[in-house]
């Protein structure tokens, strides 16, 4: 046994495997990057011995590259590579039909959101949003229609924390699918499907390409069965990602380590800053001492992650801030490189009616900051002069 195979007999760390994940190295030419098969279609040599890929969108040697990648990161059984991360979300939600119903974190992502209400619900879809910290509530929400249970935990923008070996437990017991938006957190610190969950989903567009050069959704799944049946909604829904942006997301997510792992340390600076300025009305964090649900954070997850959420007191005072920041995009998205200063109210949950918004905890005045690579002195001193005003 040489030494390669008796490494792959133990279990590697994980900043091994963002490197070593099987498609590192092009069997063919031994390039040193997965090629871009930049091809529609594929030659048949043999009707009676057709080949592994026939036409991209059922099948592409780049994509199959990132798939197998990231089911490798997340412990699952099957990965998939969708054109955004609400593809993504859109596709594995087709596992439901028409007259069922399914329980979801109420300060979802405004995307998935404005899908469950405006488009799902036409299909006779029919949801019931909850605060998942509260498991009486979920309890409370079980119909005899029910099918599936939606996650988000750190759920955005407020970071609230949800027990995931619990909700999990609970849905299994019931037969119900179970489905994670693992997006704040990414396979590195969040490993959802070790704790039971059936489908792990991504906007990949964030963490994992980490670069805002990428638009990307990636889902992964627990077991083969759930991998087939989703493989046919991506097939024949099309919602597939193409090969250029495959192989760049490939090439992110290669340094997935070394950047969260920054970032978070200046997020926790950032919030630990925030937290001390009187101005400030609350800060959302789970590394913080205080943060609701933090023991049980700590619990399933590895670390806290490199967005922080806070809020400034109204929404004036708020597009203020936005106005006079100099450093971080003033944008929607995060997870990159540079951070990214966002406005939920306006941005991210703009499709949830502002009522609706005040229910969840997404008040007028809360920013979302995703630290990036910078400095962060530099970013520190940048708003606290936009504060300041």
């Amino acid at each position: 046994m040489n030494k390669d195979q008796d490494l792959d007999k133990k279990q590697r760390k994980f900043a091994t495997d963002l490197i070593h994940f099987g498609g590192e190295i092009d069997k063919a030419t031994g390039a040193s990057s997965v090629p871009i098969y930049q091809a529609s279609t594929f030659h048949h040599e043999s009707l009676a011995n057709p080949p592994q890929h026939d036409y991209s969108r059922s099948g592409n040697p780049t994509r199959q590259a990132l798939e197998d990648y990231i089911a490798k990161l997340e412990g699952g059984v099957r990965g998939f590579a969708f054109a955004s991360g609400m593809a993504a979300i859109s596709t594995s939600l087709m596992l439901l039909s028409a007259g069922d119903h399914i329980i979801v974190t109420e300060d979802v992502y405004g995307g998935t959101y404005r899908l469950l209400t405006s488009i799902l619900s036409r299909m006779n879809i029919e949801t019931t949003f909850v605060d998942m910290t509260d498991f009486a509530q979920v309890q409370a929400a079980l119909k005899p229609n029910t099918k599936a249970v939606f996650l988000e935990t750190p759920s955005n923008p407020t970071l609230k924390i949800t027990d995931i070996k619990l909700i999990a437990d609970w849905a299994k017991s019931h037969d119900l699918l179970t489905l994670l938006d693992n997006t704040f957190m990414t396979p590195y610190h969040q490993r959802p499907i070790e704790l039971g969950i059936d489908i792990v989903l991504h906007s990949a567009t964030k963490f994992l390409g980490g670069h805002s050069d990428v638009l990307a959704g990636l889902a992964v799944t627990a077991n083969e069965n759930l991998g087939r049946r989703l493989k046919i909604l991506q097939n024949g829904m099309g919602t597939v990602l193409g090969v250029q942006d495959s192989w760049l997301l490939i090439r992110g997510m290669k340094t997935l380590k070394a950047r969260m792992e920054y970032s978070e340390t200046s997020a926790m600076k950032l919030a630990q800053w925030l937290a001390e300025q009187p101005s400030i009305a609350k800060v959302y964090y789970p590394g913080l001492p205080g943060h609701p649900g933090r023991d049980i954070h700590e619990r399933q997850s590895l670390g806290y992650g490199a967005v922080v959420s806070f809020d400034v007191g109204s929404g004036e005072r708020a597009k203020q801030v936005l106005d006079k920041v100099k450093l971080p995009l003033v944008a929607v998205s995060l997870g990159a490189v540079e951070s990214i200063l966002s406005y939920p109210a306006m941005m991210s949950h703009a499709a949830m009616p502002r009522e609706v918004r005040h229910q969840r905890g997404i008040a007028d005045g809360l920013l979302r900051y995703s630290v990036g690579l910078e400095d962060i002195e530099d970013l520190i001193d940048d708003l606290k002069q936009a504060l300041s005003g």
